[in-house]
């Protein structure tokens, strides 16, 4: 295997890593014929951005009914996290905390196959929204989004809750066509 000689690594770990990509949807794994990387474009990647906010706004409302201080725990210490980082000015550090902080709001929906779905799309979209962090002011904002969030789901606002959600996914959709836009003209 190229890959196994190229990184003077054995073939599982390869294998491995190719399995995990394919599973993202990175790539695809065609019989006989090796991998492919695979481009999404970015009409798709901005429609998997408005599915992911329709998701994490329904991961939000059940959240808000169903909250029980175990999940209140893990929502508080992941939003503490965020709010170290953000205040750090540390994007990196901040997109898993921020990760941490979404993960805890999908367990606390306790729907399994929601929590799935969510993890799921979160794990493809991982690489564009890292990039939507690097924008001026938006850990500030997001950090600031992830207070009101928290607000509407610890008082049992299902509705405000998805609302907030989905607005707080949607624009990192709306900041990813953005970034699409500026590099169209350069």
């Amino acid at each position: 295997m190229v890959l196994a000689n190229r990184f003077g690594v054995s073939r599982t770990p390869a294998r491995e890593a190719l399995m995990q990509l394919d599973a993202i949807g990175l790539i695809e794994i065609r019989p006989r014929r090796g991998a492919v990387v695979i481009d999404p474009g970015p009409r798709r990647v901005y429609e998997m951005f408005e599915v992911m906010a329709e998701l994490e706004g329904l991961a939000g409302s059940l959240a808000a009914r169903r909250l029980d201080d175990e999940a209140r725990a893990t929502i508080t210490a992941a939003h503490k996290r965020c709010e170290h980082s953000a205040e750090a000015g540390d994007s990196d550090t901040y997109y898993y905390d921020n990760e941490a902080f979404h993960k805890a709001i999908y367990a606390a929906s306790r729907s399994d196959f929601l929590e799935e779905q969510c993890t799921q799309l979160h794990r493809r979209l991982r690489p564009y929204r890292r990039l939507q962090l690097r924008v001026r002011n938006r850990l500030a904002t997001s950090f600031s989004e992830h207070c009101a969030i928290v607000d509407a789901i610890f008082a049992g606002d299902g509705e405000e809750a998805r609302r907030l959600l989905r607005a707080h996914v949607g624009i990192q959709g709306e900041r990813f066509s953005d970034l699409v836009a500026s590099m169209a003209t350069r």
